[in-house]
């Protein structure tokens, strides 16, 4: 099943698309089971829920690959990225495990991601996205407007090129380009990361975004994983993929 022409126009304009059951309710049953027990909580024991976010490092173990590697993933990648410039995941995470909890989260801070890492081990990001294909959200858990679901600046993401266009192939350091991007994109409209176990949001990989408190009963489980790149974009290719073409529009604007 491939992207229709409204879904990659979708993810131009607004930096992101939503696929619907892109991985089976028994497969994410089986990766949440994991990551319950990586996590030592007990999901019938709230007692046992002491911090509002718990983060968890990669997986690796047949049901997080069999989530990451489904046909329709695998296809949407070729029409948003191109086909042979995305590198195949061989698993899942960073998971961030969001839990109810009166206290603030100490990462709700709106960003952007940081795609390679600089000469001095710095976090950076360059116009070209070097590394960084996109940016994915794999639910695991059913998130409403109150599990803490991820807030995205609609549109966000074409406010950002204009800022690493000046610094060329070096890019910015990850926190300067932070300290630019969320005033930048300041007027952009939100909207929330919901849906249901097995949906994924495949969204570019200049796109604003932040956490939030939870404040509702469920706990939220996520993975946010890279889509890594082949090679950097290639702003003159002669039909760039959606990904650049959104850098281009915003490059335009």
């Amino acid at each position: 099943m491939s992207l229709t022409n409204a879904q990659v126009d979708q993810f131009v304009t607004d930096g992101f698309v939503k696929l619907e059951g892109a991985f089976s309710a028994e497969v994410g049953a089986q990766c949440r089971s994991e990551l319950w027990q990586a996590a030592g909580c007990d999901p019938s024991d709230p007692k046992t829920w002491t911090e509002p976010v718990v983060r968890l490092g990669g997986f690796a173990t047949p049901p997080f690959v069999a989530a990451a590697t489904t046909p329709v993933l695998h296809a949407a990648f070729d029409q948003l990225v191109g086909p042979g410039r995305w590198v195949p995941r061989t698993g899942l995470g960073t998971f961030p495990l969001r839990f109810p909890s009166d206290q603030a989260p100490d990462d709700d801070g709106w960003h952007v991601e940081a795609s390679f890492t600089g000469a001095e081990g710095e976090p950076r990001l360059n116009l070209r996205s070097r590394e960084r294909a996109l940016l994915m959200l794999f639910l695991f858990s059913e998130i409403g407007p109150d599990d803490a679901p991820t807030r995205i600046r609609v549109g966000s993401h074409l406010d950002v090129p204009a800022l690493l266009e000046p610094a060329g192939e070096q890019g910015l350091e990850w926190m300067d380009l932070c300290r630019r991007a969320v005033p930048a994109s300041a007027h952009r409209p939100v909207t929330l990361a919901t849906g249901d176990l097995g949906d994924v949001y495949l969204c570019h990989p200049f796109l604003v975004h932040a956490a939030q408190r939870h404040r509702g009963r469920t706990p939220r489980f996520m993975a946010q994983p890279p889509l890594y790149a082949v090679a950097p974009l290639d702003l003159d290719a002669p039909e760039p993929s959606p990904v650049t073409q959104a850098v281009l529009r915003g490059l335009a604007h």
